[in-house]
């Protein structure tokens, strides 16, 4: 969330994320409770760090987003509502940016595992990586330019919010539509 970020940019002088205190992003001190956005990825992952966490693996992301569900196109069935996909009547993307948390959760009590912000994970992105890949965990591939992000945020249609669905920009980009969440090993 905003409050959080804003906890460890004041505590380790780390600047604040691109567009903080936009309105129109719901980013910022007046958006506390909102997921944070215009974080790239090195600093998601200092603030992973910092929080005792980690990015989760891609395959860790899914399995999450996936909530127990098998053979499901979404963290909660197979169709998405236009409601939630925040496209208005006239096809225009309008920001609808929520507080964490609005939607009900999946069968494993994740919230906003489709939608409101795409999400960094750790791995490196390869087009063809899940071709010759482990089955079992997999860790990503060694070597690449650009970083997987998962989920669909706002701004995108209902295909980007599938839970197998994935895109790779580069580790350096901020974006009004792109956050994280963290991950912790189990004891």
């Amino acid at each position: 969330s905003n409050r959080a970020y804003l906890k460890f940019c004041e505590a380790t002088g780390n600047a604040l994320p691109e567009f903080w205190n936009t309105d129109n992003f719901r980013n910022g001190e007046d958006y506390l409770d909102y997921p944070v956005i215009g974080v790239n990825w090195v600093n998601a992952n200092k603030y992973a760090s910092w929080a005792g966490k980690r990015l989760p693996t891609e395959a860790e992301w899914e399995y999450a987003a996936r909530g127990g569900l098998q053979n499901k196109e979404f963290p909660n069935g197979n169709s998405w509502t236009k409601a939630r996909a925040h496209q208005d009547t006239a096809t225009i993307w309008i920001n609808l940016l929520e507080a964490v948390g609005q939607y009900p959760p999946n069968g494993y009590g994740l919230h906003d595992m489709g939608g409101n912000v795409w999400e960094w994970v750790f791995d490196i992105f390869s087009e063809t990586y899940y071709i010759d890949s482990d089955h079992m965990n997999p860790k990503g591939p060694e070597r690449g330019s650009n970083r997987v992000i998962r989920s669909g945020s706002w701004h995108s249609g209902a295909m980007c919010k599938k839970v197998y669905y994935r895109k790779g920009i580069p580790g350096s980009w901020s974006d009004f539509a792109v956050g994280f969440r963290c991950a912790k090993d189990a004891r």
